[in-house]
């Protein structure tokens, strides 16, 4: 009877710990928690948007000082401090942040993720001299600029959940980019293939 009873509270005392859940889609590379924990990491840089954003292109520019050329608005600010000043350079950096902020906070609904990136991967198509392994240049400015922003609450282990979350946006962004690029010669081939049917039409019309 006493065995008996043991047994029970041995039961009972594995029930408190189940097993991890799976993650909520298996196309996301992280798991339910560490999903749950970047949600509630990058509440701390939602409240600091715009110097996080501003760190991360100051730093792009002091690693990569050629791609400032391509902005348009900013592209003559050649000093770090001239950068970190610039209302334009703020605004530019704000608007890329609010777009990483709306990629974590939808990877609830990976189907949404997926169309969100792509997207800004494909508006990428539009600048000029913009090529897509430029991409991969905000990694480590990024990983930077949230290591400063939180500080102490920056770990190892969210280190790694942010090494993972920004591969990921990255490489969904680079994939939507090409995905654009994949169907311009299409495009391309159709106004030919109606360049041709307008001549060849043109000359039956001489003809008769």
């Amino acid at each position: 009877m006493g065995c008996h009873i043991t047994k029970n509270k041995n039961k009972e005392n594995d029930l408190p710990e189940p097993p991890e859940p799976p993650p909520p889609d298996p196309r996301l590379p992280l798991t339910a928690r560490q999903r749950f924990n970047i949600i509630k990491s990058w509440k701390g840089i939602s409240r600091a948007i715009e110097p996080t954003g501003v760190y991360m292109f100051v730093k792009l520019f002091e690693n990569h000082s050629e791609l400032i050329t391509l902005f348009t608005k900013f592209r003559q600010l050649r000093t770090r401090d001239e950068q970190a000043e610039s209302l334009e350079l703020a605004e530019h950096a704000t608007m890329v942040m609010n777009s990483i902020d709306e990629g974590i906070k939808a990877m609830d609904n990976v189907d949404f993720f997926f169309g969100l990136l792509h997207q800004i991967g494909a508006s990428h198509r539009k600048i000029p001299g913009f090529k897509k392994e430029y991409f991969w240049k905000i990694e480590h400015p990024f990983l930077e600029a949230v290591r400063l922003t939180l500080g102490d609450r920056y770990t190892d282990n969210m280190d790694n959940i942010y090494r993972i979350t920004i591969k990921f946006l990255i490489e969904t962004v680079v994939r939507g980019y090409e995905l654009a690029e994949s169907k311009e010669p299409n495009d391309n081939e159709k106004k030919a293939i109606n360049s041709e049917e307008g001549n060849s039409s043109s000359k039956t019309d001489k003809g008769s």
